[in-house]
């Protein structure tokens, strides 16, 4: 249920600040969308894979930590990063 490194480093040029720009938590809050629409879809399939869900449940509680720090320190790119992702919030 993990991403490609192709798709990985995509979402860091898009997101990033810089090429290599991985840690910023606007990349991190991609990737990690990223791997929770994968999950999602998987769990649409395999209902009954609690082992998937709860590792789903932990990475929407991380990416919202992600996203309240973000909107803390720099409200307008959270507007925007939500835009660009298709958030609700």
């Amino acid at each position: 249920m993990s991403i490609t490194a192709e798709r990985r480093k995509e979402l860091v040029v898009r997101f990033g600040e810089k090429e290599a720009d991985t840690g910023s938590a606007a990349v991190q809050i991609a990737v990690l969308s990223e791997r929770i629409r994968n999950l999602t879809e998987h769990l649409r399939v395999h209902g009954r894979d609690f082992a998937t869900r709860r590792g789903l449940l932990k990475l929407i509680g991380r990416r919202r930590r992600l996203q309240q720090y973000l909107q803390r320190k720099s409200p307008e790119a959270y507007a925007a990063l939500i835009k660009n992702l298709d958030l609700r919030r």
